[in-house]
């Protein structure tokens, strides 16, 4: 695909909701809330804030920087910048397979939450407390039915993919995303009215240097980091993509403020949804994913209209992953498009194939490999694939990233900062220069190790 072919998104408005819809999904809402909890509230808010602003911001502007620049994929963006005889078009391959392993634990993550669309709005789990544990484990337990659900959250990404950038991706994503913020506002209505709000709320926000000392001081610093990276998608190209696809109308800094604003607006109003429904009905807030698919089911079981609640409430999780699940496999498609210069419709159909196989692992990994412990007893293989992607690649290539932003002998910085700041807003400060590149790779570099530094 020539540069002058490269299709462009039709609104700021698609661009800003398509990068958001990303950024936004299940580590907005099924990680976010319980590692807030278990890490002692605000500390553990304070600490994400920072290094959402100190490491996640300035990754998202390079790599919006680098995908417009380059009017391509992460695969061949890094060849068309890189100096002459440089070698860091290798780490292009980050893009595929980054994504490829997000995908392969994502998709069947997704499928637990349209299953539950279905089950609660149909009555399935209005059982008793203890029922409704034993009601995952056996969905968990049927590969079936969770291939089934997984492939159609496939088709519905593959499907969007399909019809293009401008008709599948930015409409449908723009439609997911703003249904989604009218259902995160109703759902955070209705639990801040119920007679707990408060307990949970101070909860949720106050201090516990008690629960950060127990969960580990460096084991929330580690975690608050990568939940930066996660919730962002960076390090993959998932939004190096979209900057490909983007004019030159507006500065980069002053989009990523907006984007990492709406994803942080979201992540807060998650646990004002969840806090105060697990304390007015006295659960546990803390119960890791559990919390998603067994405490807050027996919430809206003790609730009034809970049928109706619930179901809104997992409406709004699906919508949520699925416009993850949809921007990561445009990521994806467009490798194979640029790299490989395939059709669209060939690169659609070998994602969702190689997908369609590449998940299997996951799911069997409740049933019948379920004696598979990677990381030691009581994990599985989703435990896995989510580690190589939250403490591995999103990091090493944020860093990677980093180095080609601001390194003389990779793109450098006042190439970064000259394309940064093409257009009207906010620009980005050439004074930043040190930091960025002395500072800000020794913090990556410290925290990277203490996410194995727990293994030991």
């Amino acid at each position: 695909m020539t540069k002058q072919s490269r299709e462009e998104l039709a609104t700021r408005l698609g661009f800003l909701l398509l990068s958001a819809g990303c950024a936004i999904g299940l580590g907005n809402v099924w990680r976010f809330p319980y590692i807030a909890g278990l890490y002692g509230g605000a500390y553990f808010l304070a600490t994400y804030f920072f290094f959402l602003l100190a490491v996640g911001l300035p990754i998202i502007i390079m790599e919006f920087a680098i995908g417009r620049a380059s009017r391509k994929n992460m695969g061949n963006a890094l060849h068309m910048l890189e100096p002459i005889g440089t070698k860091w078009h290798k780490s292009g391959c980050f893009a595929l397979i980054g994504s490829t392993i997000l995908m392969m634990f994502y998709v069947p993550v997704s499928s637990w939450l349209i299953a539950y669309c279905y089950h609660t709005a149909t009555g399935a789990l209005n059982l008793p407390p203890q029922e409704v544990g034993t009601f995952f484990g056996t969905m968990l337990a049927e590969p079936i039915p969770m291939i089934s659900w997984s492939l159609l959250v496939i088709a519905i990404g593959v499907g969007v993919c399909s019809l293009g950038v401008q008709k599948g991706v930015e409409k449908i994503v723009k439609i997911l995303m703003l249904g989604l913020l009218v259902l995160l506002i109703v759902l955070a209505g209705n639990s801040l009215s119920l007679s707990g709000a408060g307990e949970g709320i101070r909860f949720y926000l106050a201090p516990s240097w008690e629960r950060v000392m127990s969960a580990g001081f460096f084991n929330m610093v580690n975690d608050a980091m990568n939940q930066a990276f996660f919730t962002l998608s960076v390090g993959i190209g998932a939004m190096l993509i979209f900057g490909s696809y983007l004019n030159k109308n507006k500065a980069l800094t002053g989009e990523a403020v907006y984007i990492v604003g709406l994803d942080t607006f979201v992540a807060i109003m998650a646990g004002f949804i969840i806090f105060p429904a697990c304390f007015t009905y006295g659960v546990q807030p803390n119960a890791g994913p559990g919390l998603i698919f067994i405490t807050l089911p027996n919430v809206f079981n003790e609730m009034p209209a809970g049928n109706f609640w619930g179901t809104l409430f997992f409406i709004f999780m699906a919508a949520a992953s699925l416009t993850t699940v949809i921007a990561v496999f445009e990521n994806i498609i467009s490798y194979y498009m640029d790299v490989h210069e395939w059709s669209r419709r060939k690169a659609t159909v070998v994602t969702g194939v190689s997908i369609t196989v590449l998940m299997l692992p996951c799911i069997f990994g409740f049933n019948i490999w379920s004696h598979i412990a990677p990381l030691g007893e009581g994990s599985n293989i989703l435990d896995l694939e989510d580690f190589i992607i939250s403490n591995n690649m999103l990091p090493i290539g944020s860093f990677l990233i980093l180095l080609f932003c601001t390194s003389r002998y990779g793109w450098g910085y006042d190439k970064f900062l000259e394309e940064a700041n093409i257009g009207e807003g906010m620009k980005f400060p050439r004074c930043l220069r040190f930091y960025l590149s002395y500072i800000l790779p020794a913090i990556m570099f410290f925290v990277f190790i203490q996410g194995y530094a727990r293994f030991f």
